[in-house]
């Protein structure tokens, strides 16, 4: 059975403005970091004893900010998931990366350890806008960073942008994609900011300080691209992800696939044998339960059939090729129509999807407007 497996690094030198993920930028002690890694060391055991004949087939290294660790923590980390199962010959093994926190040694001697791919938080490329969305990287360290990965061999590289930021233009976004193209970057993920509550962005809304493009311009943005990223040969394989053939981020793909993963560190989320379970973000008591040799989940979460078929749906149209009707029939022993019937004529007749013999998927209409037509699968 193959399995993919997340390791959540929850630290960070600086807490992005927009950001509400499970991290803290408060200044610690370094030891911190190698007890961190050894309560996940003795997590990645406990969960050997649970699924002791799995096959690993990705590990993604999220976060927070993964590279601020030591390489060799990372490490550790991962050759303690090494020597506790079996995996694939040509597993993925992604580590995400701020450009301000890497050097040619440390990308070396992640290189020469096993990390085989790269997700960089690059988000823009004009260094003032860089400062008003809270990174601590210039595009001269991420010019840096990506030059030095792609020297020492890394050939599988993606890099994040975000549309929609405070003080961006068209213009501005334009050159972040000239940038990127111009960089030979295998992958590129897409984000429209979102302003969550408890982060700076979030108080700055509330309190009317935090002008944002207009809803206009932001879409202009988001069409900008989805149109001009594929003449680019990255190809739109999920709503927010384009890669060129072949460097599609099979971690992620899985997540759209139902397929289970286990979820490690503080703050992570896991899914298997039908439910969800949740670690503590409290990185000390995340130890302690590690240290006394107790999986760590707080919470734990059933998931059932009509939840099952939600999130099957929800997911699958994301990706480009969308609900793949066999895989449905097999896991709910019946026909996607006898559930959706009623509803997918009149998506098709909006524009919004395509529905052929083998899949349901979303036009390029329907990709922009996906909310609206996941709302259509909730069932009642």
């Amino acid at each position: 059975m193959g399995f993919g497996i997340y390791i959540h690094i929850p630290f960070c030198k600086q807490k992005c403005f927009y950001c509400d993920f499970a991290s803290t930028a408060k200044k610690v002690d370094e030891t911190l970091y190698e007890q961190y890694i050894n309560a996940l060391c003795q997590e990645i055991t406990m969960y050997q004893a649970l699924f002791p004949d799995i096959c690993i087939d990705t590990i993604y290294f999220g976060g927070g900010t993964p590279s601020i660790l030591p390489p060799n923590l990372i490490i550790r980390a991962l050759n303690t998931v090494k020597a506790n199962f079996a995996l694939n010959s040509d597993i993925e093994i992604t580590l995400e990366a701020n450009p301000g926190t890497v050097n040619e040694q440390k990308l070396q001697y992640l290189y020469q350890n096993g990390i085989n791919r790269l997700s960089f938080g690059v988000q823009a490329v004009q260094d003032d806008l860089l400062q008003k969305i809270g990174r601590i990287h210039t595009i001269k360290e991420a010019d840096m960073a990506i030059e030095m990965a792609q020297k020492i061999g890394f050939k599988n590289i993606s890099v994040d942008l975000m549309y929609g930021l405070p003080g961006q233009t068209l213009e501005m976004l334009k050159e972040a994609v000239f940038w990127v193209v111009n960089k030979n970057i295998q992958h590129i993920s897409i984000y429209g900011l979102q302003i969550e509550e408890n982060t700076v962005f979030g108080r700055l809304y509330d309190q009317g300080k935090l002008i944002l493009p207009s809803e206009d311009e932001s879409e202009m943005m988001y069409d900008y691209l989805t149109e001009q990223l594929p003449k680019y040969n990255y190809n739109r394989y999920e709503i927010s992800n384009f890669a060129k053939i072949g460097y599609e981020s099979r971690h992620n793909l899985a997540y759209w696939q139902d397929k289970f993963y286990l979820g490690l560190g503080a703050g992570a989320h896991g899914y298997y044998n039908q439910k969800r379970v949740q670690n503590p973000f409290d990185i000390d008591e995340y130890i302690k339960k590690c240290n006394q040799k107790i999986l760590p989940f707080i919470n734990e979460e059933i998931v059932d059939e009509k939840a099952h078929i939600e999130e099957f749906c929800f997911l699958g149209l994301r990706m480009a090729k969308g609900i793949d009707k066999e895989i449905f029939k097999q896991k709910f022993n019946t026909d996607i129509e006898n559930l959706y019937g009623e509803i997918l004529p009149n998506l098709e007749k909006d524009g919004l999807i395509i529905n052929t013999q083998k899949y349901i998927y979303l036009t390029f209409k329907g990709m922009k407007f996906g909310n609206q037509v996941f709302s259509e699968f909730l069932l009642d």
